[in-house]
């Protein structure tokens, strides 16, 4: 139980921390928060529960995939922010981001890469 709060605890402090940074700073901010972080803390975990490298790869492996799709929202969410407001743009890049996800997953299905 200690080890998960620790996990719990080191995540969160990185997520507040990235959000604080982000208030005084938009560039620095964006720059921090689009470092896999928090990929890069999932690994570390895995390898210090000691997972197989199969898995540890896997998770690697399936993250980058799993980015691809979200992309298009960092590029809309600010457009429709000054369209729509805070909650209508995040409910529709969401949705966005969905169908983009959907999307891919059918497309890679073609190539033999099973997202779904």
């Amino acid at each position: 139980m200690p080890w998960i709060i620790t996990k719990y605890l080191i995540t969160a402090a990185l997520v507040v921390g990235i959000s604080e940074l982000a208030k005084r700073s938009d560039r620095l901010g964006g720059l921090i928060a689009a470092l896999p972080l928090v990929t890069v803390l999932t690994l570390i975990w895995l390898q210090l529960e000691r997972q197989p490298s199969e898995k540890i790869a896997n998770h690697a492996w399936y993250t980058f995939w799993y980015v691809l799709p979200t992309l298009p929202m960092f590029l809309l969410f600010p457009w429709l922010l000054n369209r729509l407001g805070f909650w209508p743009a995040l409910v529709a890049c969401l949705l966005i981001t969905v169908l983009a996800f959907a999307a891919l997953a059918l497309l890679l299905r073609r190539f033999g890469i099973e997202l779904l």
